[in-house]
């Protein structure tokens, strides 16, 4: 779970826009039913990718787009405001490019394959990856649970570029440095029968640059951490409410050779300590 709703190269950036621009001409050759098109539309108190704020510990809006074909494959985008750490060299922004394939692989059991193309619009060069994925879902009991590894190739945006915060604030780096990222994460979700509630819960596993990329910032800040999350959505027609403690196990200590970049630009004050996450999505 990336805290975010369901996070480029030409080639998944054509892919989407062709089967954006596709759609309406395959419903109408094709039964009714072919593609179908699902969104939704979010306010959260901070936006945590794998437990570490992306927005200096402010509020976030987000929204993403999912264009789904009866065959299993599917394109969409997701988009949300950025601050601090997760400017990624200036930009404002993230907007993410995603594509898969999903199918049931046995009775209640579903596969799910892709890959997600992280852009940052109007940053510094070398920010953008892309992170193949494979989930795979299913019921166990009462809960529905979900295991996934993402694995992102050596890149640019992820290498090594600045031991420390001090040597990226002096310019003493490495350019051109490439590094590797693998994330293994599980959720896992119950309704409470009776009640629109929902509790959840996931926990995450991240190795990868243990250093700063080429913009300041890392995808795993210090190398190898894990993080977490349980909480409760209520949902009312299209409307989710939803609150959740998140944290993760990276100490003031572990993190100090990242400082300034990895704190909040208000207080110095770590931006993967624990906290209370708020969030309202309509779905559409």
């Amino acid at each position: 779970m990336n805290y975010r709703l369901a996070k480029g190269l030409l080639g998944p950036a054509s892919l989407l826009a062709a089967a954006m621009c596709a759609a309406p001409a395959m419903a109408q050759e094709e039964a009714p039913g072919a593609i179908t098109v699902s969104g939704s539309a979010a306010l959260v108190t901070d936006y945590r990718f794998r437990g570490v704020s992306q927005t200096d510990k402010e509020m976030a809006v987000q929204a993403g787009a999912t264009v789904t074909h009866r065959s299993g494959f599917y394109v969409g985008t997701w988009g949300s405001n950025l601050s601090g750490w997760g400017t990624f060299g200036g930009s404002n922004m993230e907007l993410d490019l995603i594509g898969g394939y999903s199918t049931e692989v046995m009775s209640g059991v579903k596969l799910d394959v892709g890959l997600t193309w992280y852009m940052y619009p109007g940053g510094a060069s070398d920010t953008d990856f892309a992170e193949p994925y494979v989930k795979l879902s299913g019921d166990l009991g009462p809960a529905t649970v979900l295991v996934g590894v993402a694995y992102a190739p050596k890149q640019q945006a992820l290498g090594k570029v600045y031991a420390s915060g001090a040597d990226y604030a002096d310019g003493i780096g490495r350019p051109g440095a490439k590094s590797d990222n693998f994330y293994m994460w599980a959720d896992a979700g119950a309704g409470i029968p009776g009640t629109p509630l929902t509790v959840k819960a996931h926990l995450g596993y991240s190795n990868g640059n243990s250093g700063l990329g080429p913009n300041g910032t890392s995808v795993a800040p210090t190398g190898e951490y894990l993080d977490w999350l349980i909480g409760a959505d209520a949902v009312f027609g299209p409307v989710t409410l939803g609150v959740a403690y998140v944290d993760t196990n990276i100490s003031k200590s572990e993190s100090a050779y990242l400082l300034p970049n990895f704190s909040s630009t208000k207080n110095g004050s770590s931006i993967a300590g624990s906290t209370v996450l708020f969030s309202a999505t309509a779905a559409f």
